[in-house]
């Protein structure tokens, strides 16, 4: 017996891919997909922003040696909104309404918290006192105190600010103390540049 003429193989009667129509269904499906998760880590980004974490970029001298212009910092919302606040705690604040030391208005500042609601400062020479007490600064920071800290209660949901560069530092002594509601949230770490990366 021969091979009947004609005959098409099997091979050639199967589709040479998926219809038009499912490839068109699974590119909008890879587009939805995409555009959903795009979607979902902005709205995660946001919420890091508005409620964990935000970067800041430090704008003057006021906080040098700690902080040097330009240095871009990584500031905790949660260590306030859910932690304390504590002597030595580098915050970043909205500008107070009384801020008014001439030069540049920065919408937001960074500073030192050196007193706490119900504390009671004043400082003689270059020394401050809390409490009647010398103020151990275990941080960096610059001599002489320049405008000295006239007597002063701290009063409540307040913070006493000072920059740790004393003599080039508009700060409470200027303005007065820092109602807390300003508060956007504690300096942890510095970012850029990368030569001084690290937690503050």
């Amino acid at each position: 017996m021969t091979d009947e003429v004609g005959e098409v193989p099997i091979e050639t009667l199967a589709p040479e891919g998926p219809p038009r129509r499912h490839r068109r269904r699974s590119l909008g499906r890879w587009v939805l997909e995409w555009t959903l998760i795009i979607a979902v880590a902005l709205l995660v980004a946001g919420g890091l922003r508005t409620y964990a974490f935000e970067t800041f970029s430090i704008p003057s001298a006021s906080m040098e040696p700690t902080l040097h212009p330009g240095d871009r910092i990584i500031v905790s919302k949660l260590g306030v909104r859910f932690g304390t606040i504590n002597i030595g705690d580098v915050l970043v604040f909205h500008r107070p309404p009384a801020e008014n030391c001439g030069g540049p208005a920065y919408d937001d500042l960074v500073k030192r918290v050196i007193g706490l609601p119900g504390d009671k400062l004043i400082s003689v020479g270059n020394t401050i006192y809390v409490n009647g007490k010398p103020l151990q600064e275990n941080w960096p920071h610059t001599e002489p105190l320049g405008s000295p800290l006239i007597a002063t209660t701290v009063p409540a949901n307040s913070y006493f600010m000072m920059g740790d560069n004393h003599s080039d530092s508009c700060d409470s002594r200027y303005w007065g103390t820092l109602d807390r509601k300003y508060v956007i949230g504690k300096v942890v770490m510095i970012i850029l540049p990368l030569n001084r990366f690290g937690a503050l």
